[in-house]
């Protein structure tokens, strides 16, 4: 039943010691805020990072090949171990899982232009199954296909940010740009959620990349290939170990050798990650209560002291009638306000604080920090319960005191 008496008297004897009360309730709002933006701050960094590997396809790996480190059957260490464009179909061939191949050819910093607009982007020449591998979106037109690899032909498909600084609000699909003044006509142009470097490339077939600008060697830079994505981590380990083996048999070198051969498993490093990530949330997570706890010890310690100075007072209430009851519905309901006021106050100024970072503070491995609303909630409930606990035992030794050594305090 409301009290409202019992409410006046709450709010006269808060009104009385506003600083200490002011002090107590600080507390307990820094540690909700503290823990709601922290926790935030651990989802942002979640969410950055997964947003990094989402712009590739998590179920894909990187195969690229150097020296050879160790002699092997008679040949010696430091020797190069080159990857050609016919390796991309052993691969697939080797596999059944493997659904997606692609060989490509790098030129960094290519001068590419369109009439009087210029600039120095990268240009991957590729088959047209890289597309999964980048995990991108086309935008207008078409993407790379068959014919254009067999057929030599001089096409390209231009990311987002290249057609706008080349083209501006022009359409570019049926017009030419110059990549070292050679032209190739721009059959599409495609998007990507990763950043602008991203979306600032020029495919163009693989073919007519290692026959214009690698003097027609078949020598690529990186095979990539995608596999199913419902098989298991374990499977995916065999068949990491099953291509560095076919591999080892087709260029010659021995399996052990990492140099001879890189693999990066995508989602083996994505997992890795996410593990170190997870050790984090739960470091931040014990911070964050660590703080909650300290600002409800010192609402317990608080309420002792109001405890000690109101002795005299809980004497003469006892000795008028009053209940154990009644004392401990008292200290109680002022613990409560005050954790319930406090902790509502710190977890609003952690929500504000949350959406300003979520605006101002933007980068590729931080991205929209967030905290789930009905966690902010549950946690304030449980701060509440926490802040009723630390009154009980401070109001339980109240109720506990005899009306006449309670009249004798000084």
């Amino acid at each position: 039943m409301f009290d409202l008496d019992k409410w006046q008297e709450i709010w006269i004897t808060v009104k009385k010691n506003k600083l200490r009360t002011f002090l107590t309730g600080f507390s307990v709002a820094w540690g909700i805020m503290m823990l709601i933006i922290l926790l935030a701050a651990s989802q942002g960094l979640r969410n950055g990072v997964e947003n990094q590997f989402m712009e590739d396809a998590v179920n894909s790996f990187w195969i690229r090949t150097g020296n050879a480190s160790l002699p092997y059957k008679g040949l010696k260490s430091n020797r190069r171990i080159e990857l050609n464009r016919t390796d991309g179909d052993f691969a697939a061939k080797n596999n059944t899982v493997i659904n997606g191949v692609t060989t490509r050819f790098n030129l960094y910093g290519a001068q590419v232009s369109y009439k009087q607009e210029n600039g120095s982007y990268g240009v991957r020449s590729v088959t047209p199954d890289d597309l999964k591998v980048e995990n991108a979106g086309i935008g207008d037109g078409r993407y790379l296909n068959d014919r254009d690899v067999k057929e030599y032909r001089k096409v390209a498909v231009i990311g987002r940010k290249l057609k706008e600084d080349l083209f501006k609000d022009k359409d570019p699909i049926g017009e030419f740009i110059n990549i070292y003044n050679i032209p190739f006509l721009v059959v599409g142009w495609y998007t990507d959620g990763g950043s602008a470097r991203d979306e600032s490339m020029v495919y163009i077939p693989v073919t007519t990349g290692q026959r214009i600008f690698n003097s027609g060697s078949d020598r690529v830079d990186w095979l990539l290939v995608t596999y199913d994505e419902d098989i298991s981590m374990d499977e995916t380990m065999s068949l990491e170990q099953k291509i560095r083996m076919d591999f080892a048999e087709r260029k010659v070198f021995d399996p052990k050798d990492r140099t001879a051969i890189r693999i990066n498993n995508v989602r083996e490093q994505m997992n890795n990650i996410l593990n170190v990530i997870s050790g984090i949330e739960i470091f931040i997570l014990i911070i964050g209560l660590g703080t909650v706890v300290a600002g409800i010890v010192g609402v317990s310690n608080i309420m002792i002291v109001v405890v000690n100075e109101r002795t005299r007072e809980i004497g003469i209430r006892k000795a008028l009638g009053a209940t154990p009851a009644t004392i401990v519905s008292l200290i109680l309901q002022e613990s409560i306000v005050i954790t319930a006021i406090a902790g509502y106050v710190g977890m609003i100024f952690g929500i504000i604080i949350v959406e300003v970072m979520s605006k101002f503070l933007v980068h590729e491995y931080f991205q929209n920090p967030q905290v789930d609303i009905w966690m902010a909630i549950y946690t304030l409930l449980i701060l509440v319960g926490a802040g009723a606990l630390a009154g009980f035992f401070p109001a339980r030794r109240a109720a506990s005191i005899r009306p006449i050594e309670a009249l004798r305090d000084e």
